[in-house]
């Protein structure tokens, strides 16, 4: 278990691609209450299973009522890196969308308009390098929306490497998204707080370089 930072009230840990990140046999709370020897770690926000990267997590309910408050105020910033089938038509840009969810085909997608059950989601990227038809961008999160990355850039027709379930072609690694930074106020004394984590050290992310500023 890769721990970043713990004390009485939170805990941020890396999250490996395959495993749950909510309550479950398996997921990310049960391992970290074994790891620590504690009874409570609450999630409070989420990433995918196939999915890996920085997630804090609550040591107890208040820590986790006012770091999810944060994340309803947009005061907790998330920030990602993808690697895209192909080159957006801007280096740079922000990407609104309605989006839905099939809950039967446990899919989402853009809808063309608005209804009860669409949601909007918004993000903004810039790109940090290119390779063989490939392009890491780094993406910020404005809202926090069911596979959001994955959907808003395959429907441009630039899936997530490794991600079949939105069109990309087979690879031999998991869905190329990371969660390599967390920014929020530490639940108890309100101090700015900032996390990032590089990306492994394999394919597809060694085809690029990231700058140390990242």
């Amino acid at each position: 278990m890769d721990i970043l930072y713990q004390d009485t009230r939170i805990v941020v840990a890396v999250k490996p691609a395959g495993v749950v990140s909510t309550d479950e046999p398996g997921g990310m709370p049960e391992l970290l209450r074994a790891h620590l020897h504690t009874d409570c770690i609450r999630t409070v926000h989420r990433l995918d299973a196939q999915v890996a990267g920085v997630m804090v997590f609550a040591r107890s309910r208040v820590a986790a009522s006012l770091l999810s408050q944060q994340i309803r105020e947009h005061r907790f910033s998330k920030e990602y890196l993808a690697v895209l089938c192909g080159t957006p038509a801007q280096p740079a840009d922000t990407l609104t969308d309605l989006l839905a969810r099939d809950v039967q085909r446990r899919v989402t997608y853009v809808a063309d308009a608005s209804s009860p059950d669409t949601r909007e989601a918004r993000l903004s990227y810039d790109t940090v390098d290119s390779s063989d038809g490939l392009t890491l961008v780094r993406v910020r999160l404005h809202t926090g929306r069911t596979h959001q990355i994955r959907v808003q850039f395959a429907s441009r027709d630039l899936p997530l490497s490794g991600d079949r379930k939105y069109g990309a072609s087979d690879a031999p690694w998991p869905i190329a998204l990371w969660s390599y930074r967390l920014s929020f106020a530490h639940p108890q004394t309100g101090e700015a707080m900032t996390f990032a984590c590089p990306p492994p050290d394999t394919e597809p992310w060694t085809r690029f370089t990231l700058p140390d500023t990242l």
